[in-house]
């Protein structure tokens, strides 16, 4: 009876384990992810900051990189301040918790799989279509792409969560991860969970494979369209756009694809919290970096704006 009794009782919260098979590093993983997190909080509110303060960016492409900086600022906030205290300390989440960081994380991620989508097409058009480019992509048409990634996201994974909710979770509440993520939860569910994995796969099919497909369609079109360019300075110029865009793409992609369509190639658990931790910490680090290491707008913004408040 005592066991009936405990296996029906309502699981109230969970316990993120991260990294606790090696706890000897615990407080330098701590230390070196607080810098980490401290960067990509950095990075991405400097390249806002200049898209916002400088007229000069304000184009569609920037437009867009703006939203991904917001976007990757949101994505790791919502992550990492978990997975830090998990390396001081036992972290311990709500179930309500827990469904609402899958929620946001899930949304955010989608949003970037659409978002991308759509810096992918901007620059196929910019490229392929340069003098009807401005009429193509104006003002309302850009925020109306935005708006729709955003969107689409939050409902997508909304209905999601929504099957979730719906189940029960009445045995252990140790995640072996280090934050809510969808088949370390579903494992610790007393209810069937078939239907919420069934929906789970197909709309992460979806939401993956077409942006991806729409990425790769744009891609070979300007890869058409720049082989035509007689070699020079216009050509370099176009690799130069595309291959920043390209490189946080690969990325992306490459580890979602990992977890989420082709999970039995990620089996070790192991491995797979270090496959999560390349889209949900590198990448947003990195992104900054890839966007405006060879960007002189960006960086002429971004000393005007450093001379300004000097001289001030």
């Amino acid at each position: 009876m005592e066991a009936i009794s405990i296996a029906n009782q309502t699981t109230t919260g969970f316990v993120l384990l991260g990294f606790y098979n090696i706890p000897e590093l615990h407080l330098l993983f701590f230390i070196v992810f607080t810098v980490v997190y401290a960067s990509i909080i950095i990075g991405n509110m400097l390249i806002i900051v200049a898209v916002v303060s400088s007229q000069k960016l304000h184009t569609p492409m920037y437009f867009f990189l703006a939203n991904l900086s917001l976007l990757e600022i949101l994505y790791t906030s919502t992550v990492l301040p978990k997975m830090l205290e998990g390396f001081l300390k036992e972290a311990v989440i709500s179930v309500a918790g827990c469904l609402l960081q899958f929620f946001t994380f899930g949304s955010l991620a989608t949003v970037e799989c659409f978002l991308l989508a759509v810096m992918a097409y901007d620059r196929y058009l910019a490229i392929c279509y340069p003098l009807q480019y401005q009429l193509l992509m104006g003002p309302r048409w850009c925020l109306g792409l935005v708006v729709t990634a955003w969107l689409s996201g939050f409902i997508v994974d909304g209905f999601v969560v929504a099957l979730m909710s719906q189940l029960r979770f009445c045995g252990p509440n140790h995640i072996d991860h280090f934050y809510c993520d969808f088949m370390p939860l579903v494992e610790l569910a007393c209810s069937d969970p078939r239907v919420a994995q069934v929906t789970t796969i197909i709309l992460s099919v979806v939401c993956l494979t077409v942006p991806f497909g729409l990425i790769l369609t744009s891609y070979a079109r300007i890869l058409v369209a720049v082989l035509r360019i007689p070699a020079g300075a216009s050509r370099r110029k176009a690799f130069s756009i595309c291959s920043s865009h390209l490189a946080v793409v690969s990325t992306f992609y490459g580890t979602l694809m990992a977890l989420y369509i082709a999970p039995s190639a990620v089996h070790y658990q192991l491995l797979s919290k270090v496959f999560a931790l390349l889209y949900t910490v590198v990448t947003p680090m990195f992104n900054p970096v890839i966007y405006t290491l060879r960007n002189k707008e960006v960086h002429q913004t971004l000393w005007k704006l450093l001379y300004n408040k000097q001289t001030n």
